[in-house]
């Protein structure tokens, strides 16, 4: 084991994390804002990649193509809101039938085939895996400029009503807010940034796969429950969105780390489940053993 090669591997984890981390800051509104479990971001991931190449390939600027990526995963988030607020399907499988309608959408978007080169040699791209540092620029950009975005939005009437709706939606409803207007918007939005995410991971690697983002919910909520570690007990939404980005990072790092340790290519979604359960399982964990413990020291008293 070189550590030479470790740190090599370090900055491609870095901009691969930041780009991840868009995605998992939409993934942050569905989970932690709206109490919504979505499904959706799976495929709509794809979506937003597939869309972008499809434009690259046309000839569009590729920043306007990643405006095109947000369209595309926002309309997907659409069908998922409808599906729940119109139809009273569930929360989950609403997200489970667009993820299964989008893997066929996807194909068609493509032309009918599972990927889809963009190659920097043909295309004008705005980042490239063979240019790691501009990668890790753009993609912190992004970040950035996302997260001052959405701490604006949410400091809104409107943003604040979406607030309401996932913290107490039947009080939010008795104070006049649409509820289901609110969780249709909530899940655009946060599809829009995972289908920007695709987007952008298209031009990174180069392609767009049909595959690309299998997994991709895993992903998220390691990088959201990571990013919970890492603020502690501070409470500023603008740091919670941060962070949540930092966490996709920190998973990036961990894989690179594995990796590099030795461990099958084969086996990182395997490791990605362990470190999501143990992560999601940890806070439930403490809480209980703290009880545990406050019990038994009470019992001593009397």
């Amino acid at each position: 084991m070189n550590p030479i090669a470790l740190l090599n591997s370090l900055p491609g984890a870095l901009a691969q994390g930041l780009i991840w981390g868009i995605m998992a800051i939409g993934v942050a509104i569905t989970y932690k804002i709206l109490d919504y479990a979505d499904l959706t971001i799976d495929n709509s991931l794809c979506t937003g990649g597939a869309v972008a190449a499809v434009c690259i390939i046309g000839g569009m600027n590729p920043l306007l193509a990643l405006l095109f990526a947000v369209l595309a995963g926002a309309i997907a988030g659409l069908c998922t809101g409808l599906l729940h607020t119109v139809l009273g399907i569930p929360a989950i499988l609403s997200g489970i039938l667009t993820q299964l309608a989008l893997y066929s959408v996807n194909m068609h978007i493509m032309g009918g085939k599972s990927n889809l080169t963009v190659s920097r040699t043909q295309y004008k791209l705005l980042l490239s895996s063979a240019k790691v540092p501009t990668a890790i620029i753009v993609s912190g950009i992004f970040v950035v400029a996302i997260v001052l975005l959405l701490y604006w939005f949410f400091g809104t009437q409107l943003g604040c009503a979406i607030r309401a709706t996932g913290n107490n939606e039947h009080m939010a409803r008795a104070q006049g807010i649409s509820t289901n207007r609110m969780k249709v918007l909530g899940l655009m939005i946060s599809n829009g940034l995972v289908g920007l995410s695709g987007g952008l991971l298209a031009q990174y690697q180069g392609n767009s796969d049909i595959n690309m983002g299998r997994g991709a919910i895993v992903i998220g909520l390691a990088a959201v429950v990571i990013g919970k570690a890492l603020l502690g007990k501070r409470k500023n939404f603008a740091l919670r969105l941060l962070t949540t980005a930092l966490g996709a990072v920190a998973y990036y790092f961990i894989l690179a780390i594995v990796i590099w340790a030795g461990l099958s290519t084969t086996d990182l979604k395997l490791f990605s489940a362990v470190v999501v359960t143990i992560f999601l399982a940890l806070p439930y964990l403490r809480k209980k053993w703290t009880a545990h413990h406050h019990a038994k020291g009470g019992s001593a008293v009397c």
